[in-house]
């Protein structure tokens, strides 16, 4: 993307810190740049010459035609606030910038949206699609469904497994996370059961030397893209109408967890959330279980009996 030259510099300095400093993950930094290049070239192309130019009215201006003009999505517009939220600290911090426009700006109400998610009887629905006579790949399909679920991973820490990742012994698995950070993460007997049918067929598939969990047809590591496929036929094939990606997973754990623990900080470890903040989206969703404890414990809630 052809960058307007004052703005140039700043942002490839910028990229340079989130490569080297932060240790972001390629495909974040590559939304990083696509988002800010966005921005700056939109800022040229209304007038603004240069980073200390830039006031809040510029970039709310901006995400204002992100939605009228460009159509994105919430989830996008949100995601191209943070990458702006980001780089003007970065500016602020860095005395590129004198007062950081960026830091009034709030995420439009109408904008949010609560991550989706599979009831648990619908999730038992899917989990018990896979089945022998689909073929010789429905093992791993069964494994990856199971311990997608059991361990609420993303998408990339899936598909980055290796065979020495997962210990049955003790029933974890070590995953690599966003910024290349570790965790351990239980996993459940059915994914664990799961796993194991998989792995006996994974010999006679696997190509030598290959060091993924899961294996295409071809035996080499299985690309994300061919997990999104296969999680979209599962769930169509199981009659699902709701529409089923591999992160509905994620946010399905959480949130099933969070129903039945309450337990805000030990979700946010599970799912490796350096801020508990990320995690505390999932108590919106928890509202209406949280409400009917309330009314059946709460001794000015709770409604009396006859004989009380």
């Amino acid at each position: 993307m052809d960058i307007p030259c004052p703005f140039a510099q700043p942002l490839r300095e910028f990229l340079a810190y989130l490569r080297v400093e932060a240790a972001l993950a390629p495909a974040t930094l590559d939304a990083y740049s696509r988002d800010l290049g966005d921005l700056l070239a939109d800022l040229r192309r209304h007038g603004v010459d240069g980073p200390k130019a830039v006031g809040p009215e510029h970039l709310a201006q901006h995400l204002r035609r992100l939605h009228r003009d460009r159509k994105l999505q919430p989830a996008s517009i949100i995601r191209h606030l943070a990458s702006i939220r980001v780089f003007f600290r970065y500016l602020s911090a860095n005395g590129l910038v004198e007062d950081n426009p960026a830091r009034l700006l709030e995420t439009p109400m109408r904008w949010k949206r609560l991550p989706g998610v599979l009831s648990p009887k619908k999730m038992r629905t899917l989990l018990a699609a896979p089945s022998p006579q689909h073929g010789r790949l429905w093992l791993r399909d069964k494994a990856m469904l199971e311990l997608m679920y059991s361990s609420g991973l993303r998408l990339a820490e899936l598909t980055d497994l290796n065979l020495g990742d997962v210990d049955s012994a003790d029933a974890t698995v070590r995953v690599t996370g966003k910024g290349n950070k570790d965790r351990i993460v239980p996993v459940g007997r059915f994914a664990l059961k799961a796993l194991a049918a998989w792995l006996k067929e994974r010999v006679t598939l696997a190509a030598a030397g290959e060091a993924a969990l899961f294996v295409s047809k071809q035996g080499t590591r299985l690309s994300a893209r061919s997990v999104q496929a296969r999680v979209d036929y599962w769930a169509k094939k199981q009659g699902i109408s709701t529409k089923v990606y591999p992160h509905l997973f994620r946010h399905s754990f959480a949130t099933h967890l969070l129903e039945s623990s309450h337990d805000l900080r030990g979700v946010q470890e599970l799912l490796g959330h350096s801020n508990i903040s990320t995690t505390q989206i999932y108590t919106h969703l928890d509202f209406q279980h949280l409400a009917q404890i309330y009314d059946q414990t709460h001794p000015r809630a709770r409604i009396k009996k006859p004989s009380e």
